[in-house]
């Protein structure tokens, strides 16, 4: 009996641009169906446009399977970015592709001059990855949320102190670069 070979995956990582919006909406909508735009983090990012230089989509042998997306905020006084939605395609889950294109959203907002990454999420999860609980009750979202959901990643020794108020959309990162 001839050994089964498995297929050949070339999973390749890429900054979003605009010919990726359709995939990543039918990507967003198997993972989360119609009641995505309803949550409360989907309210921040009706507010404005996310930042496509800190998005990431995966591709396999050319076919868009996964995206991540990153939305400036001001969350209390703190100058960060909302990750989210994440999402993989059903046939590529379980391969650590979203785990990687977490890490290359994180590192990339960190480069950016970001001071903290922040999601509501599972936490079993993302903690693994490096966020944090968020203090209860610390800020107030455009919409209900499980307040232990909210997790940070902070890239400066005070933004937990900095994480209270509202959070809300707010393009820091390119009106703070003269753009």
């Amino acid at each position: 009996m001839a050994p089964q070979l498995s297929p050949k995956h070339d999973l390749v990582y890429l900054i979003e641009d605009a010919s990726h919006d359709d995939v990543i909406e039918l990507i967003n909508a198997e993972a989360f169906g119609p009641g995505r735009h309803t949550r409360a983090a989907a309210r921040i990012r009706e507010q404005g446009p996310h930042d496509r230089s800190l998005s990431f989509v995966c591709a396999d042998d050319g076919e868009t399977i996964a995206s991540v997306r990153m939305t400036p905020v001001m969350a209390g006084s703190v100058k960060g970015h909302l990750l989210g939605p994440l999402a993989v395609r059903p046939s590529h889950k379980n391969r650590g592709i979203g785990r990687e294109l977490v890490r290359i959203a994180v590192e990339a907002a960190r480069r950016r001059g970001s001071e903290a990454v922040i999601l509501v999420g599972d936490p079993p999860y993302y903690m693994p990855l490096g966020f944090e609980k968020v203090a209860y009750g610390a800020l107030a979202f455009p919409g209900p949320v499980d307040p232990a959901r909210v997790l940070v990643v902070p890239m400066t020794a005070d933004v937990h102190d900095r994480l209270k108020g509202t959070i809300c959309w707010h393009d820091w990162d390119t009106s703070s670069m003269g753009a």
